[in-house]
């Protein structure tokens, strides 16, 4: 299975090395440039007409090449459905942005993520007949359907939104997605019983994110967009949820989470202090860029924590699989 694997990520990080300079050029000749926001640092103006909507070629490649390898069974259908479906509302998002400069409004997008992730979550109990959820160093812990779909539609909606949040450096978002992906994919081997498929999955979204940083990171040839953030993100936390180890992901997506709890925290002492700011800016990132760090070193720092993140997150699941 090893092979395969290695196979796989390879297969996909070649495809999108080979096939992402001539999509540049058609997103250059389409107008899709992605708009930068004017209350966002002032040193993100000279990336004001980058190609946006990178994330579309990366779930095309994924989705083809798992057909192509992987065998198209039940228990894989929610994660490639959630790649997929997230993907079209995100890519939508980023051609409304590129078109008028607003993508869809945010009340609207977050109904839309309930909608799809309440759709999943459904589909994932009904096919592994889901009746707990693993915690760690104490086992299933026991939880009716009526309280589990609601949990893992809002794990989902919440991870998808975490990194759409941290995607907002040159090569941030795409490297620690890459790292927890590559943690996953060995939650997947090691977890009882196994989950090939999974790991396959993992593998192809790991390698076609290696593929994309070649042109992403600084300066960035190509942004990901919301069509890559939020249906891997999405699809980040369904895998999580078909392993068992949801309760794993916080420590995997510790990145994701840190920058998340920045924008929650500005928000919420902004209005309670009227005006007062904990960050300069929030996100995080933006916090360590006002602060004078490069953008080379805060996406490198972060992705440190990442992969930190993803080895604490994999000692977690080993050390609880032999207590339990």
């Amino acid at each position: 299975m090893t092979y395969e694997l290695i196979q796989g990520l390879l297969i996909a990080f070649f495809v999108v090395v080979i096939l992402m300079p001539p999509y540049i050029r058609l997103l250059r000749h389409v107008g899709f440039a992605k708009q930068i926001r004017q209350d966002g640092p002032q040193s993100h103006m000279v990336k004001w007409g980058t190609p946006t909507m990178g994330g579309l070629l990366l779930l095309s490649v994924v989705l083809a090449l798992y057909a192509l390898l992987g065998p198209i069974q039940g228990g894989i259908i929610p994660p490639l459905a959630t790649l997929a479906a997230v993907g079209l509302l995100g890519a939508f998002d980023d051609y409304l942005n590129a078109r008028t400069g607003e993508g869809i409004g945010a009340r609207q997008k977050l109904l839309w993520q309930i909608v799809l992730s309440v759709a999943v979550a459904w589909q994932l109990q009904s096919t592994y007949q889901i009746t707990g959820i693993r915690v760690p160093f104490i086992g299933d812990v026991a939880v009716a359907p009526a309280v589990y779909i609601p949990f893992a539609a809002f794990a989902i909606v919440a991870a998808s939104n975490g990194v759409n949040i941290t995607d907002g450096l040159d090569g941030l978002a795409g490297g620690t997605l890459t790292f927890a992906f590559v943690s996953f994919l060995i939650i997947a081997l090691l977890n009882e019983p196994q989950q090939p498929n999974v790991a396959l999955l993992c593998a192809l979204i790991a390698g076609a994110l290696l593929g994309f940083l070649w042109f992403n990171v600084h300066p960035a040839q190509v942004f990901m967009g919301d069509s890559g953030s939020l249906s891997f993100g999405a699809t980040l936390a369904v895998v999580a949820l078909i392993t068992g180890q949801i309760l794993i992901l916080p420590v995997v997506g510790f990145v994701f989470v840190m920058e998340t709890m920045s924008d929650i925290i500005q928000i919420g002492y902004f209005k309670a202090t009227h005006g007062k700011r904990v960050f300069r800016m929030a996100p995080l990132h933006h916090h360590f860029e006002l602060g004078g760090w490069d953008e080379e070193k805060i996406a490198m720092r972060f992705w440190i924590i990442g992969i930190l993140a993803g080895l604490l997150g994999v000692t977690l699941f080993l050390a609880s699989i032999k207590v339990i």
